[in-house]
């Protein structure tokens, strides 16, 4: 008998956190997008990893914020950079945190589809993953300086 397949916010959560790993193995190794593309939707995607299985993925989903973020990765750390605290660039940040908070702000920036409220939250989810509360509290703070700015009717309007 088939698995169910998983809801949509699932999936795309599961996406997100591949798109992180993925990002972060770009920065420290050098790799490409195809080969980061190739690698994990064969061996990490929705497959059982050390033990552990791995939830499916809104592949499509994966696949935008990898190629957007590497895209549109000049404007996307500018305006990272613009929300960092005064003397604490991007290229400061760990490589983890850089991933995290690149993809939130690809989200926030050209995926205007999915609500900004959302995308900060599922990127703080993100940073859980990884660290305790004071990085979460980072990209909360990061991402909501970015929405503010790049989706300003959104909270005007109270969504």
């Amino acid at each position: 008998m088939a698995s169910p397949k998983p809801n949509r916010a699932a999936a795309r959560a599961a996406a997100r956190l591949a798109a992180v790993q993925a990002l972060y193995q770009m920065d420290v190794s050098g790799k490409g997008v195809i080969d980061a593309l190739a690698e994990f939707e064969a061996f990490w995607i929705g497959r059982e990893v050390e033990g552990v299985e791995a939830a499916p993925s809104d592949l499509d989903f994966f696949r935008d914020v990898l190629t957007g973020v590497v895209r549109d990765q000049r404007a996307i750390d500018v305006k990272v950079d613009g929300a960092l605290a005064e003397k604490w660039p991007l290229k400061r940040v760990e490589a983890v945190l850089r991933a995290i908070l690149r993809g939130g702000a690809y989200e926030l920036m050209y995926r205007k589809d999915v609500p900004a409220r959302v995308a900060i939250t599922e990127y703080v989810e993100v940073a859980h993953s990884f660290y305790g509360e004071d990085e979460p509290g980072m990209v909360n703070a990061v991402l909501d300086a970015i929405a503010h700015d790049v989706r300003a009717e959104e909270f005007a309007k109270g969504r």
